[in-house]
């Protein structure tokens, strides 16, 4: 893999702040996604993988400058009721004549979103314009990442309505930052095709949101071993004040409460971000996209890290781009 304009992208990477599923797994899922594509599409993402893992935080850095970003990284179910999946329409047009436009951007717009980058991702390939291939791929990562992440689709998205505040800063960013090192990143998965992108984004947005209930449980069940505060919770000094988040003693703890389901999100991200890749491609034409390469394809080194993330040693050889850059933020 070819480190180009590294500096650049480095610098871009230092003005991102943490949210979402912060800088390491936005960056993880990136990554991972690149292993489970098909040979014709493999040289080309993978002599970019710098730029598609390094921007992957991009789209909350536009939450900083653009108002009509915010809403586009979640959807709170709650407010449609139990059956939201199904009776929000998937169609933005029909979805804005049941609900308003406001109403959909109130309570967020992240399927549309994820449909509409799809959709751009797939114009850019037809066209074989490799800066907006890049540009659209690694946004789209973001999306789907964010699709993954159970608090982004609930109206407690923080556990501000149960008296549990920080728990989507402890669930997203401090249990993977506490916990990478256990997790298993592994998987053999191959990209599929997606007959409907939309409907796809729908059921992962539903099979997220079943997990809300476990992940406000766990946290009241593991709280009982924490009677004391200043073990639960640590200050730290961010975005200008001092704030109080879950210790990192309890987020391990937190994380073998829950099983691995935030480890099983981190792969289940990266898998359905190589299907939404991979059919943008077949959408596309299957354009050949070596002929838009401004380097040489590494094959063996392609090959090397694809063997070793099925092996689950991306980590233990130092090949997990995020894990090793997150020092530096």
């Amino acid at each position: 893999m070819k480190k180009k304009n590294l500096l650049f992208i480095i610098l871009g990477a230092l003005l991102v702040g943490m949210s979402s599923w912060g800088f390491l797994i936005h960056r993880t899922v990136n990554q991972l996604a690149v292993y489970a594509l098909p040979k014709k599409m493999q040289a080309f993402f993978y002599t970019n993988m710098d730029s598609l893992v390094y921007n992957a935080p991009r789209p909350d850095q536009r939450r900083n400058i653009d108002p009509t970003e915010g809403n586009k990284h979640f959807l709170d179910f709650e407010y449609y009721g139990n059956d939201a999946a199904d009776s929000i329409p998937h169609q933005w047009e029909d979805a804005v004549t049941k609900y308003t436009a406001d109403t959909l951007k109130k309570y967020g717009t992240l399927p549309f979103v994820v449909v509409e980058t799809q959709k751009k991702l797939t114009d850019a390939m037809r066209r074989k314009d490799k800066d907006s291939i890049i540009f659209y791929a690694t946004d789209l990562g973001h999306y789907i990442g964010d699709a993954h992440v159970p608090l982004h689709t609930s109206l407690n998205y923080d556990g501000q309505l149960t008296g549990q505040h920080g728990v989507h800063d402890l669930w997203e960013t401090t249990v993977p930052e506490v916990a990478l090192t256990d997790f298993s990143i592994k998987s053999r998965y191959k990209a599929k095709y997606l007959q409907s992108p939309r409907e796809a984004i729908w059921s992962i947005l539903k099979q997220t949101h079943a997990l809300v209930p476990e992940l406000f449980a766990m946290e009241k069940e593991v709280s009982k071993n924490f009677p004391d505060t200043a073990k639960k919770y640590r200050w730290e000094y961010r975005w200008g004040k001092n704030r109080r988040f879950y210790s990192k003693e309890f987020a391990v703890a937190y994380n073998k409460a829950l099983k691995g389901s935030v480890n099983e999100q981190v792969i289940r991200s990266a898998n359905d971000l190589a299907d939404f890749w991979y059919t943008a491609w077949v959408d596309a034409g299957k354009p050949d996209l070596n002929s838009l390469l401004d380097a040489p394809y590494q094959r063996k080194d392609f090959r090397k890290e694809q063997k070793t993330y099925r092996k689950g040693k991306l980590i233990e050889k130092g090949l997990l781009i995020s894990n090793n850059f997150r020092t530096r933020d």
